[in-house]
């Protein structure tokens, strides 16, 4: 189509966004009536023994809030969110005197009300209302203990297993068991932070400036506004290696020379293929931290210090790329943000959208489209197991009040996400457009949160040709079906460049079905060429072709020693299906030593599902190994891992 571009908003006021009407149901907090424009933490880190006296586990000082007012009638009260497991022990107000040059501070009332069961509102109430536009400070002094916002680990539950370990998981909402805060993503500021840490120990934070102030003492800053759940901390037995020109590698000890070797070169080369396409990179750093074996998620994108479980270290940089997702939310999600996590599509279905872009360029468009049909494959799954007419699966969910937004993930912001992202794109017609387009959305609505409505406005915008044309009424294909209509995506990318490496995969699998294998015909495909995601779509026709015929299993482990000895944690969750699947008790021990090395729930639940409808030997193993690992996991991984192991009698 012909060329569609942008009228000039040089000189045009600024777009009003719908994200400030926006409710957020998840919050409890008065962030209408109130502007966050700082928050600086100051807290002591203390690693005693579980429980409430002195000495235990916590997190112990000061958060220090500046605040503008912006409605009067509702500024006699602050209304912030918290929980449970944080303890508030004063509070007190600094606002500027009229004619003096000090300002006041003075002790403030404060009290709790119910919110949620995961959370509560900590309501601080003011000498008297405020008028628009006055800022004034909030001080709370706190104690924050076992709480599901910042965890604690047991040595155990580390690599090097000599010394605890704790973390701060913010992501939808808990970071208001960190710190009393708008525990919103329609907000965004600035913070920084004064962390004391107990001798031989490294506090590490999501800020672009870090400095250390004495052998005990880490000074933070984030110099560009993130919403809270933005904000992490992780203090262990940690060091650091560069491995780019802004880019360094955290670890403890026993992990950081593997990690070096894995991403050395590497992130660099994500960065500037991101930045090529998204515009700059404007966090500074980069950084990577690979998380104790117990952290159970994939990664985390908080901002200049990545998250990331250790399974990504396979020895082979096979599971390097998994970080491309994370890097791709430096644009989409940390720099423009879902306004409400009824809108977290906004987030990651543009950054799967920037994860396969980066890849196609990286590594072609064949090896990127293999991988979309395996996210696509998932969503299928899921979709097959919710029902279509599920409705968490829009794209805008409706998120009732008291509902943990965390109890509403699942795969359809993902990839359904995707496909609408795609299917823009494909209404431009022209690769390079729609690239200087995102550019574009990224550069208008950075360091705000924003809703779909805006995002779409600024679209047709840019595309007045597309506008003029009301692709966004085209029947079937509506962009309000898109957003309130659960369902499959009404639009498919393309995905057959994918062929390319699929099939030969599928017509591999099917020679390992037959009762009398050909093996001449098997050893003429050359596997070591294949990368990860080939091989993992292999595995997963081999599973769903399971069980196999007896001995085929025990052939396939010793012909391919690079799936069955993988240290690839990809493999080994899929050879771990296939044995069970296929009771090769020979190889049993691979499921156990796989389940000892890590906690990852995405590799560990679907274990213990498939050793559970196994055998009765592979149920005994899910119980012996369940009974040998519970000390080393996550807590919320252990109770979902109960559940299957000891379900309970109807």
């Amino acid at each position: 189509m012909a060329s569609c571009e942008r009228s000039p908003r040089s000189g045009a006021a600024p777009r009003p966004l719908r994200s400030a009407q926006a409710a957020d149901v998840a919050s409890a907090s008065s962030f209408r009536a109130f502007e966050m424009l700082h928050l600086h933490l100051d807290l002591r880190a203390e690693f005693g023994p579980p429980g409430p006296g002195p000495g235990s586990r916590s997190l112990s000082g000061t958060a220090v809030l500046e605040l503008r007012c912006l409605v009067p009638e509702d500024a006699a009260e602050l209304r912030l969110d918290s929980h449970p497991c944080l303890e508030v022990t004063a509070a007190s107000l600094r606002r500027e005197q009229p004619g003096s040059e000090e300002p006041s501070t003075e002790p403030v009332p404060f009290h709790t009300r119910p919110f949620s069961h995961y959370g509560q509102a900590l309501c601080v109430v003011f000498p008297q209302p405020w008028r628009a536009g006055e800022r004034f400070q909030v001080q709370l002094t706190y104690r924050v203990g076992e709480g599901p916002g910042v965890c604690w680990l047991a040595p155990e539950q580390t690599a090097g297993k000599k010394k605890p370990f704790v973390y701060t998981q913010g992501q939808a909402v808990l970071n208001r068991a960190f710190f009393p805060c708008f525990d919103t993503p329609a907000v965004k500021y600035k913070y920084s932070a004064l962390i004391e840490v107990p001798d031989g120990f490294t506090a590490v934070m999501s800020a672009n400036t870090w400095e250390k102030r004495g052998p005990n003492k880490f000074f933070f800053q984030m110099g560009h506004p993130i919403p809270s759940y933005l904000i992490a901390l992780a203090i262990g037995d940690l060091v650091s290696a560069e491995v780019g020109p802004r880019s360094r590698v955290w670890a403890e000890p026993c992990l950081i020379e593997a990690a070096k070797e894995e991403y050395n070169g590497v992130i660099e080369e994500f960065l500037a293929t991101g930045e090529k396409l998204f515009g700059p990179y404007v966090w500074g750093r980069y950084d990577v931290l690979f998380m104790p074996p117990s952290f159970p998620f994939g990664g985390m994108e908080n901002p200049c210090l990545t998250f990331v479980t250790p399974c990504l270290l396979a020895g082979d940089r096979s599971l390097a790329d998994v970080i491309i997702h994370e890097i791709s939310h430096s644009w989409f999600g940390n720099l423009v943000t879902n306004a409400n996590w009824g809108e977290f599509w906004l987030n990651e279905g543009f950054t799967m959208y920037a994860q396969r872009r980066i890849s196609t360029l990286l590594f072609g468009p064949a090896y990127t489209c293999l991988e979309a049909a395996t996210g696509r494959a998932l969503l299928r799954q899921h979709m097959d197991v919710t029902g279509e007419d599920h409705p968490l699966n829009k794209l805008r969910v409706k998120i009732e009040p008291g509902v943990d937004p965390d109890d509403t993930y699942n795969e359809t912001p993902y990839e359904k996400g995707f496909c609408f992202v795609s299917y823009l794109a494909h209404l431009v017609g022209d690769q390079d457009q729609f690239d200087n387009f995102l550019k574009a959305y990224v550069d208008e609505f950075k360091f705000q949160s924003i809703l779909a409505d805006d995002f779409l406005e600024f679209y047709l915008e840019y595309f007045p040709e597309l506008k003029k044309r009301k692709v966004d009424s085209i029947p079937g294909f509506e962009f309000d079906r898109w957003l309130n209509a659960p369902g499959w995506p009404p639009y498919l990318p393309d995905l057959s460049p994918g062929d390319l490496l699929m099939k030969p995969a599928e017509e591999l699998a099917q020679l390992w079905v037959t009762e009398e294998l050909d093996m001449e015909a098997i050893r003429a495909v050359a596997l070591s060429n294949w990368k990860t995601y080939q091989l993992v779509y292999f595995l997963d026709k081999i599973l769903q072709k399971s069980p196999l015929p007896p001995g085929n299993v025990k052939k396939l482990g010793e012909t391919y020693p690079k799936i069955s000895d993988a240290r690839n944690a990809e493999l080994r969750l899929r050879w771990g299906q296939i044995v069970l699947k296929n009771d090769h008790q020979e190889d049993f021990r691979k499921v156990k030593e796989f389940l000892q090395s890590q906690g990852k729930q995405k590799y560990t639940l679907p274990l213990y599902h498939a050793m559970m409808n196994g055998s009765e030997a592979a149920r005994a193993l899910a119980k012996e190994t369940f009974a040998s690992t519970a000390s080393q996991l996550h807590s919320n991984v252990v109770n979902y891992v109960r559940q299957i192991v000891e379900p309970k009698s109807s």
